[in-house]
């Protein structure tokens, strides 16, 4: 029996040591003897008995931290390591105080609110330098701290801002870009608005469309449009999206491709491709070499195109496009024509017959020539149907359908000419170009 009570009396004696220890060092603090402090809490942190204990943890953060932040220290070599160690004595008191108890004694809870204006000070040196990983290392360090002090009250508003927009901002620009939506999207979340955040809603509405989450997108794409009404950012559609942000050629048609595939009769993806196909693959004189997957390409371009023209038939710049593609395919066999016929006329002494090979190359071009020009008729005869049912038409609208009628004229001229032992077909056509004659001299 007097074993036991020698042993707890020794245990009391140690807890009652220890605990005046904690108060003998910690009411340093009240005076900010911080290097007094930290001379004695250096000495007591060999002691197991005194580090046994949550509070040994703490009270080496609120010293350590409080150095840190010092004139002379802060921001040098020495203060980074401060914190360093404080930011270190702090994860250890949280895993022996998971309820944190100490935090709110108001000496104590100087060693978060230092760490946490440490990281920031700290970090906004590295941002005003431009190194972007140092700094954000420290931000995030730094959410970490404030969201801890608004929790436990010790911070007085319910969102650090500041503190977010510069994680999210050192993020973007660090080797950790993708973790800059965690801190953009509890900004977002929470509507932060005002000047300088509107880049906010813009980064997690691209970012959501890189991602192709959808449902994201399109909610802070409308609370982009919520906050900021008059930005046109965000009345961009996902189309948009898709061909803006990518830049090759190969990478536009694979964004709209993947559009499509969930929305296949999307009048605007269909409208971007055939018209971003239209552009590679239209022949003229700049630019007289077909891409090696020409036909696919083409085939691709038509395909949007009709898909257009089925939606919207009544739209008079679909058959527009349409025949103005195929008057380029017919310029570019009209030149090929013409080359070939010189090319042979040089070669061939005079009174000597073609050679069977050039006429039958010939023959080809003549009828790729024909289909040419007959591919241009149909949608040329739609433009020019809906442009005769429009009233005032303005100049560019006059331009067009006259150089329609033109051309549909020119068309039934060449059927004329091959209509030959063809009586009904004869009349039909001369009837055409008749027609098309005295609408191209009606516009004026």
């Amino acid at each position: 029996m007097k074993k036991i009570l020698f042993f707890l009396t020794m245990s009391l004696s140690f807890f009652v040591l220890n605990a005046q220890k904690y108060e003998t060092i910690k009411n340093q603090l009240v005076f900010n003897k911080y290097k007094e402090a930290k001379v004695e809490l250096d000495k007591a942190m060999s002691n197991p008995k005194f580090t046994s204990n949550a509070e040994a943890y703490i009270l080496k953060t609120t010293i350590y931290a409080g150095l840190s932040m010092e004139e002379g220290t802060k921001g040098t070599p020495t203060g980074d390591q401060l914190a360093m160690d404080a930011d270190a004595a702090f994860k250890k008191y949280k895993e022996m105080d998971p309820a944190m108890s100490l935090i709110n004694d108001p000496i104590y809870q100087n060693g978060p609110i230092n760490l946490y204006s440490n990281y920031y000070s700290s970090g906004y040196a590295d941002y005003s330098e431009k190194k972007w990983d140092a700094s954000y290392a420290k931000f995030k360090r730094a959410v970490e701290y404030s969201d801890l002090l608004i929790n436990k009250k010790l911070l007085q508003f319910p969102v650090d801002t500041t503190i977010l927009i510069l994680a999210g901002i050192t993020a973007e620009n660090s080797s950790s870009k993708d973790e800059a939506v965690m801190y953009y999207g509890r900004l977002a979340d929470n509507k932060i608005t005002g000047e300088g955040f509107e880049s906010v809603y813009r980064y997690l509405v691209s970012h959501y469309f890189a991602k192709k989450d959808m449902a994201s997108f399109e909610k802070y794409k409308a609370l982009g449009k919520q906050l900021y009404p008059k930005s046109e950012y965000f009345d961009y559609d996902k189309v948009d999206f898709a061909a803006g942000l990518a830049e090759s050629f190969t990478d536009k048609i694979k964004a709209l491709d993947e559009v499509l595939a969930t929305d296949p009769n999307n009048y605007k993806a269909n409208e971007l491709l055939w018209s971003i196909i239209y552009d590679s693959i239209n022949l003229n004189k700049e630019r007289d070499v077909q891409p090696k997957n020409f036909e696919q390409l083409e085939a691709r371009m038509l395909g949007a195109m009709n898909k257009n023209i089925t939606s919207k038939p009544d739209e008079i710049d679909n058959y527009v496009f349409m025949g103005n593609y195929y008057v380029g395919k017919k310029d570019a066999v009209g030149d090929a024509r013409q080359a070939h016929a010189d090319d042979v006329k040089a070669r061939t002494k005079p009174g000597t017959m073609a050679s069977k090979e050039d006429v039958a190359k010939r023959e080809k071009l003549d009828k790729d020539y024909s289909d040419a020009m007959e591919a241009i008729r149909e949608p040329y005869e739609n433009a020019a149907r809906l442009f005769a049912l429009k009233t005032g038409l303005d100049a560019k609208e006059k331009s067009q359908y006259k150089n329609i009628a033109g051309y549909l004229s020119e068309i039934y001229e060449m059927k004329k000419k091959l209509a030959k032992g063809k009586p009904a077909d004869l009349a039909k056509y001369t009837a055409e170009e008749k027609k098309w004659n005295d609408v191209y001299e009606s516009i004026k």
